[in-house]
C-alpha cells in the first residue's frame, strides 16, 4: 500500500510566525509615533524624523548581522566590545596619520572588526565551543584591549581630522550617510538571507544542525563567516559611532550588545534558531529607537524608559515562546509520519 506523503501539500514557511507579527509591530510603531506627536508635536517634524532615522542606523546595522547569528542558534555578545575596539583603533589611526583618506580608515575599521569576528567564528565553528561562552569571553578581552591601546585616555574631536568626523552626518539626497549605509546593509543582507545558498544554509543549521550536516552543509565554514560578518559590521559601526560623536573612550557602547539582541527578539527572531528575517530585525531596532527618542520628549524619567523597554522585551519573549510551541506542534506530527514510513519500509 502506498504511503501518504510525509509533508503536507501546503506547508507554511519557517518565517510565517514572525511575518504575522511584523505588520502589527509596524502598526505599533506608527501608533507610538502618532501618540508621542500628539503629546509633543515637535516629534512629528521632518527634523525629528531625520534624527530618529540617523539615531537608529547603527542599531539597525548591528541587529541585521546579529539576526543571522541568532538564526544559527548562536549569539554574539561581543559586538559592542568589537565596536569599541574598532572605533578606538580607527580614531587612533586617524589621530596619528591625519593625512589618510576617510575611505582607508573605514576599510581599516572593517578589517579590524572582521578579524575579531573571525576569531569568534573559528572557536565556535571549527572547535564547536558554545557561542555564549566564546563571545562572553571575547567581549571581556576586546573591552580590555580598548583600555590597553588607549591607555585609558580619550581621543577627542580636536585630535581627529575634520573629514573623519564629518562623514557619518554628511548628507546625500537629503539623508545622512548613516541612513544610506543602513539602507544599503538592509538591501544586501535581505538578498543574502533570502536568495543565496549561504542564507538558506544558516536557516537549515538553525532548524536542525544534524540534518544540515547530513545534506552536506558545511556548518563550521558557515558559522565562521557568519560571525566574521557580524564582526565586520561591528567594525564599520565602530568608526561611525566614534566619528559621529567625535570622541573615543574606553566605555564606548557599553552594554549596547543587549540592546542589539533586544531588537532582534522584539522583531520576532527566535533565540532557538531557524526563525527570523531581516524586516523583523529592522522593525525591532526602529521600535527601540522610537522609544529612546520619544520618551524624553514627553518628559518620562529614564528609569521608566528602562522599565518600559524591559517589559516590551519580556512580552516579545513570551510571544516568541508561544510561537515556538505552535511550531513544534506542527513539526512533531511530521516526524511521526517520517518514523512510521521508515518502519513500514523496513518491515519484511
Amino acid at each position: 500500500m502506498p504511503l501518504k506523503p510525509l509533508l503536507p501539500q501546503k506547508m507554511a514557511p519557517a518565517g510565517l510566525l514572525t511575518r504575522r507579527r511584523e505588520p502589527l509591530l509596524a502598526a505599533l510603531i506608527a501608533v507610538l509615533i502618532l501618540l508621542v506627536g500628539w503629546r509633543a508635536p515637535s516629534f512629528l517634524t521632518t527634523r525629528s524624523m531625520d534624527n530618529l532615522l540617523t539615531d537608529s542606523a547603527v542599531l539597525i546595522m548591528l541587529a541585521l548581522t546579529q539576526m543571522l547569528v541568532i538564526v544559527t542558534r548562536g549569539v554574539d555578545l561581543s559586538v559592542a566590545s568589537n565596536l569599541a575596539l574598532s572605533g578606538m583603533m580607527s580614531a587612533l589611526l586617524a589621530m596619528h596619520f591625519p593625512q589618510l583618506p576617510v575611505a582607508v580608515v573605514i576599510a581599516a575599521a572593517l578589517c579590524i572588526g572582521l578579524a575579531l569576528g573571525l576569531i569568534n567564528g573559528w572557536l565556535i565553528g571549527y572547535l564547536s565551543l558554545p557561542p555564549i561562552v566564546v563571545t562572553l569571553g571575547s567581549m571581556s578581552v576586546y573591552r580590555g584591549l580598548v583600555f590597553v591601546l588607549s591607555g585609558g585616555a580619550w581621543v577627542s574631536s580636536r585630535n581627529m581630522p575634520a573629514d573623519f568626523i564629518a562623514f557619518p552626518l554628511a548628507r546625500l539626497g537629503g539623508l545622512t550617510h548613516l541612513v544610506w549605509l543602513a539602507a544599503l546593509a538592509v538591501a544586501v543582507l535581505w538578498y543574502a538571507a533570502r536568495h543565496t545558498r549561504f542564507g538558506r544554509d544558516l536557516y537549515a543549521i538553525g532548524n536542525d544542525p544534524v540534518a544540515a550536516g547530513y545534506v552536506g552543509i558545511a556548518a563550521p565554514q558557515r558559522l565562521f563567516w557568519t560571525y566574521g560578518l557580524s564582526g565586520a559590521m561591528a567594525g564599520l559601526c565602530g568608526y561611525l559611532w566614534v566619528a559621529r560623536y567625535a570622541v573615543a573612550y574606553t566605555e564606548i557602547a557599553y552594554g549596547f550588545e543587549l540592546t542589539v539582541i533586544a531588537a532582534c527578539v522584539i522583531g520576532g527572531i527566535s533565540i532557538a534558531g531557524g526563525v527570523g528575517n531581516i524586516s523583523g530585525a529592522v522593525l525591532g531596532a526602529l521600535f527601540l529607537a522610537v522609544i529612546n527618542n520619544a520618551l524624553p520628549m514627553v518628559q518620562i524619567s529614564p528609569f521608566w524608559q528602562s522599565a518600559l523597554t524591559g517589559l516590551v522585551i519580556l512580552s516579545a519573549v513570551i510571544i516568541n515562546a508561544r510561537g515556538e510551541k505552535k511550531r513544534h506542534k506542527q513539526i512533531l506530527p511530521l516526524h511521526f509520519q517520517a518514523d512510521t514510513a521508515h518502519v513500514a519500509r523496513s518491515a519484511p
